[in-house]
């Protein structure tokens, strides 16, 4: 039997994604690419946005329409944020939550007794222990994600995903570095640590996210770590000193900013000033050598004025992100901001948007530019063409090298001799 994947949404989806892959490959099935043919096609769905929605449904159409005798399942964040809505998805053969990935074989058995549409929903509840999942393989030869953490705590007024996911909760560390040792065994050379709200790991524990990374670190085949997308929140003094001593802990942090202006950031329920996130990015700094940090933004938020967004851009500007992402609002039905409805208008959250990436582009281009001439490691990845390369410097940026033999899996120290929109170019 073959089954094949289609994973939409952020780092711990593609971490369940293989997960899922795995039980399935370890009781016979051969697991293929989207486009190809298959008995089975399952949608790993994510509900951050609207659009995200849309995307499911317009790829669980499309499976169906294209392979009316296969078996289409969805599952992931839709079904369990909004449950109703992937119950009327009828191209669905199979429906469950991402609470249930792990039944993922049990389920596609149950179907086949009689091909009668199965659903399969259960709700996240206080108290949940994190569950038992671990994965041996990844599909990046030399990077895995590892998922440690699931939910979040934050309720910010915009966001759907305490619904889809849960209350916080962690993966032991017994766990953990039995999975980390099964990974480099396996020729993993880098590790990135995951979560929904990360820096929460070990919350009501008696770990936390420093105690992950020590573990990551002691391994003796890892050669890299990261983290994945951080909040602000438990980013303690002590949890950056314990981070700065992991010496293999590259110096990338995306930590989640939203807005610059204190007013929207009340509005929005972040936890945290403008000043206070300031200090942050100093003590990251001030702590690893060339720290680079990036960000999200988010403009257009349902009460924010032209002056707010202009404190938050000035804000952006004066940090100087080495990257940031920006995006417009977009109303989340079933937040607590869509109750407020949405006050800016689209073409005003589009020319907000684009004169923040144009601020921040900006900035961006001067940090490259100052790269040139510089001499970087990098863990190259794979090889994209005939003797050209590409890897990653510790600050996460793309690096394409030309050279006369196989360099995937080998760190090795470059000169950075030009750039683009997209990558470095080193010798």
């Amino acid at each position: 039997m073959k089954a094949a994947f289609y994973t939409l949404g952020c780092k711990v989806n593609q971490y369940e994604t293989e997960y899922m892959a795995e039980l399935l490959r370890n009781a016979g099935f051969e697991i293929v690419k989207e486009n190809d043919e298959a008995d089975y096609y399952i949608v790993n769905s994510c509900t951050v946005t609207a659009t995200a929605d849309q995307k499911t449904r317009k790829s669980i159409r499309k499976f169906k329409r294209n392979h009316p005798n296969s078996t289409v399942i969805l599952t992931g964040c839709m079904p369990q944020a909004f449950p109703k809505e992937a119950k009327e998805l009828i191209e669905a053969d199979i429906v469950f939550s991402n609470k249930n990935d792990g039944d993922i074989l049990s389920l596609i058995n149950e179907y086949n007794l009689n091909k009668n549409r199965l659903i399969k929903i259960e709700e996240h509840k206080a108290g949940d222990n994190f569950w038992d999942c671990s994965i041996d393989r990844f599909h990046e030869r030399i990077r895995a994600f590892v998922k440690i953490e699931d939910g979040c705590d934050r309720f910010c007024s915009y966001c759907i995903i305490p619904k889809s996911r849960g209350r916080v909760r962690s993966k032991s560390l017994d766990m953990l570095k039995n999975e980390i040792e099964t990974l480099s065994n396996a020729g993993i050379k880098e590790i990135v640590l995951v979560g929904i709200n990360l820096s929460a790991y070990g919350k009501g524990e008696n770990f936390n996210i420093v105690d992950a990374v020590k573990i990551c670190n002691g391994n003796d085949k890892i050669k890299r770590i990261r983290l994945g997308s951080l909040e602000p929140d438990h980013l303690t003094d002590e949890v950056i000193d314990g981070l700065a001593k992991c010496e293999k802990l590259c110096p990338q942090f995306h930590i989640s900013l939203q807005s610059g202006c204190d007013k929207t950031l009340k509005s929005m329920n972040r936890h945290y000033t403008a000043d206070e996130y300031k200090a942050l990015c100093d003590k990251l700094r001030s702590s690893f050598e060339n720290a680079s940090l990036t960000t999200d933004i988010m403009v257009g938020f349902n009460d924010e004025t032209e002056h707010d967004f202009n404190e938050s851009l000035d804000f952006v500007k004066s940090i100087a992100f080495e990257k940031v992402h920006v995006f417009p609002y977009s109303e989340r039905v079933g937040t607590a901001a869509s109750k407020r409805g949405d006050n800016v208008p689209k073409q005003e959250k589009e020319r907000r948007a684009a004169v923040m990436i144009e601020e921040t582009e900006k900035i961006r281009h001067d940090y490259l530019k100052k790269l040139v001439g510089t001499n970087e490691k990098v863990l190259f990845e794979n090889e994209i063409e005939p003797n050209l390369f590409q890897g990653y410097t510790k600050s996460y940026l793309p690096v394409r090298m030309k050279y006369n033999r196989n360099i995937v899996g080998e760190e090795l120290e470059v000169k950075i001799i030009d750039y683009t929109d997209e990558f470095c170019i080193a010798e």
